[in-house]
């Protein structure tokens, strides 16, 4: 008996939030450089938040310390965009709040293909990259049993 097939990945507004956030600002850059015109709900602004760890990570909450972030909203249109980024660049956090706009309206298709398709296969790229190098100092342990011990 053969498996069904799994539906397509949908893509949410999470997911291509944490992509523009995470992506390299240069490389968001180039692959937008020219924002359409939009209304600054708030403007770029540079803070920081405290981030929480768990011991083991289902174990009791424990302050880790805290991570510079910059965040932004925008309106264009009818849709309001946001983004909040790591770090200081306040160009980064506009780019990806005008896309998390254009995102929700007509303009969804056309920069899921040239801006959304190319950063995830980046991104998938480098997160193989990692695991590779990870996997080249793996390093495994074995034990040999003396014959007057056993």
């Amino acid at each position: 008996m053969s498996r069904p097939a799994m539906p397509p990945l949908i893509e949410t507004r999470r997911d291509w939030m944490a992509l523009l956030a995470k992506a390299p600002p240069a490389r968001l850059a180039a692959l937008a450089p020219d924002l359409p015109a939009h209304d600054t709900l708030r403007a770029p602004e540079i803070g920081a938040i405290m981030l929480e760890g768990r011991i083991g990570g289902t174990g009791a909450r424990f302050n880790l310390g805290e991570m510079t972030v910059t965040r932004c909203s925008v309106r264009l249109d009818a849709a309001e965009g946001h983004a909040c980024v790591q770090g200081r660049d306040k160009e980064h956090a506009r780019r990806a709040a005008v896309l998390d706009a254009l995102m929700q309206g007509g303009e969804a298709a056309r920069i899921r293909a040239e801006i959304l398709a190319p950063l995830r296969a980046e991104a998938a790229a480098a997160r193989a990259a990692r695991a590779e190098k990870a996997a080249a100092t793996r390093v495994e342990f074995f034990t040999l049993m003396r014959g007057e011990d056993g």
